[in-house]
């Protein structure tokens, strides 16, 4: 879990993709997440955990439905949404947090 504080502890906003390669929806989030990550550059950091290696760090944070995105900055959650995203939502709500 320490390592999970340094990750989330940045002055960028963190997008973090909880998934499973099991999860039909997770997979199709890929696609979205590498178009986010090219939109806005090194304005953010775009990091995915599998919950099947990370299954204390899911149950610590409630993770229930995949894909659930959230969005820290400075170590705080400031956003956390369940189920597939569009590119343009997910761009727009990350610009809020820049």
């Amino acid at each position: 879990m320490s390592k999970f504080g340094a990750l989330i502890d940045l002055e960028i906003p963190v997008l973090i993709d909880f998934f499973s390669e099991k999860d039909q929806a997770s997979v199709a989030m890929n696609p979205v997440l590498r178009e986010v990550a090219a939109a806005l550059g090194d304005q953010i950091k775009v990091i995915k955990i599998d919950i099947e290696k990370n299954q204390d760090l899911a149950e610590a944070l409630r993770i229930k439905g995949l894909p659930t995105l959230v969005i820290y900055k400075s170590g705080e959650m400031k956003w956390r949404q369940s189920g597939a995203q569009t590119t343009n939502a997910l761009t727009s709500v990350l610009q809020k947090f820049i």
